[in-house]
């Protein structure tokens, strides 16, 4: 806490690009709050196995790369509240943030409340996430070497997952729920070229089937004929979009039609002075929990240099 109460920074939202914001900053002696929310952590929660985030050989679970990030911030100074932000006010300086009824004040605010895949909605889908079921191909598309595995979508997403899973599975099969793609037509080509990738069209996907261990199989449905069946696949990829964590901006901050906020060019800067954006909650190409850590850093750094600017620190 500084003078007068308020906080030189508050950092809403806890993924990899949140952390590594408070990490930044803490060692910049600006003593941020993290609020960091009741799921904390962010997608990288529900990530088994990371084998692409460098410095981890072996890899990491998601779970405790987030945990080693966290610790690694509480150890320069960074504090926490595990609740959910409620409301926010940039209309005047200081900003407002609000934890139900309780006001926290600051000179700086760094956003990163990611975004969160979409899924099915099915109870078997959340059973076995992580256990033959991912919503991320690039993270773990690795993990499915020489078996059939299925992409679910009919946009761009899906087709460049199906695309870059023929590089480990032996068959894509594309479940698409209509026939007609939203996908652009060099996407739709690129796989509908590639060998190893079919189309099943006109089905959905109605229950994933597994044993202890994983995914075993799924049962789809046929939208003309309302025909059910099973198909026997080691993996599904849903790929049917992302929705960032924005609603409480709405209004507030500049976002594009989908609800990414909008940042400068080259930086995290939004279109509030002093309001920052870091990681998936800006970011609708990469979605990697490296590019959400590179720009924490960037807001760590923008943000101090802003408040140096404006003589605040």
């Amino acid at each position: 806490m500084s003078e007068n109460g308020v906080e030189n920074l508050i950092i809403i939202g806890s993924g990899p690009a949140g952390l590594t914001a408070a990490i930044y900053s803490a060692r910049a002696n600006l003593k941020p709050l993290m609020i960091e929310g009741e799921e904390a952590g962010g997608q990288l929660m529900i990530t088994t196995d990371v084998e692409n985030y460098p410095g981890f050989e072996h890899g990491i679970t998601g779970p405790d790369l987030i945990a080693v990030m966290r610790k690694q911030a509480e150890r320069f100074g960074t504090r926490y509240i595990t609740r959910n932000v409620t409301k926010v006010d940039f209309s005047s300086k200081p900003f407002k943030v609000f934890v139900g009824d309780t006001q926290h004040l600051a000179k700086s605010v760094i956003i990163s409340t990611g975004a969160s895949a979409k899924l099915l909605g099915l109870p078997s889908e959340k059973k076995y996430m992580s256990r033959g079921v991912s919503a991320c191909a690039t993270c773990d598309g690795a993990f499915f070497r020489n078996v059939e595995v299925a992409v679910v979508g009919g946009g761009d997403t899906a087709m460049e997952e199906a695309t870059f899973l023929t590089k480990f599975a032996s068959k894509v099969y594309v479940i698409h729920r209509s026939e007609n793609f939203r996908a652009s037509k060099i996407m739709l080509d690129r796989a509908q070229k590639n060998p190893k990738i079919s189309f099943i069209m006109n089905t959905e996907v109605v229950e994933v089937i597994g044993d202890e261990k994983s995914m075993t199989a799924l049962k789809i449905k046929n939208n003309k004929t309302g025909e059910i069946s099973e198909k026997t696949l080691q993996g599904l990829f849903i790929a049917i979009g992302h929705q960032p964590n924005t609603k409480l901006f709405k209004g507030i901050l500049d976002m594009n039609e989908v609800g990414y906020l909008k940042t400068k060019p080259g930086s995290t800067y939004t279109n509030i002075p002093g309001v920052f954006a870091a990681g998936d909650v800006q970011d609708a190409i990469y979605r990697q929990a490296i590019t959400a850590a590179g720009t924490g850093c960037m807001a760590s750094l923008d943000a101090e240099r802003w408040m140096e600017a404006e003589g605040l620190h």
